[in-house]
């Protein structure tokens, strides 16, 4: 495997150890790494070709990366957020788990001064709700990871340029 992971690494890497293995290599990176940045489509695939060229699910993203619906984890820093990396492409599928706790989802928007906004969002809560998730699926970004095409424009089915993109 590589730098200090186990040997018997199982296609998961958390976000915390994927920066610290980026940081190492940091003078490879236009965009320098940093723990609480978001990683950027070269560390995507840094990561991806770290891992013998497959799949990769990095896991337990910081908070502030990612919106406020995600379930925190226990550590009070990281909630419960996974991205699939593929070889080529980088991200390919973003997931979370979603907060289904009424009473942190109001504190969530009482500090951020959003309750009166929001209520029509903890009524979704408001009588019960059960643990769930969801994720979204680049369906271009899978094209090109199947097709094996280096450049996203290419599979684009409604191709766009300059002075041509009609709304």
């Amino acid at each position: 495997m590589v730098d200090n992971f186990q040997s018997s690494w199982d296609g998961e890497v958390s976000y915390t150890d994927a920066v610290e293995l980026l940081v190492k290599h940091n003078e490879k990176f236009k965009f320098k790494v940093k723990w609480g940045e978001d990683l950027k489509k070269e560390h995507e695939k840094f990561l991806t070709a770290q891992f013998g060229n497959i799949p990769v699910f990095v896991t337990d993203f910081p908070a502030s990366l990612k919106p406020f619906y995600v379930k925190a984890n226990k550590d009070g820093k990281t909630v419960a957020a996974v991205d699939l990396l593929v070889p080529g492409v980088g991200e390919l599928v973003g997931g979370s788990l979603r907060e289904d706790d009424l009473d942190v989802l109001t504190d969530i928007f009482e500090k951020k001064g959003l309750l009166h906004q929001f209520q029509w969002y903890l009524d979704l809560r408001r009588f019960g709700s059960s643990p769930h998730g969801g994720f979204g699926l680049g369906f271009e970004r899978l094209l090109q990871f199947l097709l094996g095409t280096p450049n996203i424009k290419d599979v684009i089915p409604f191709p766009r340029w300059s002075r041509n993109c009609q709304l």
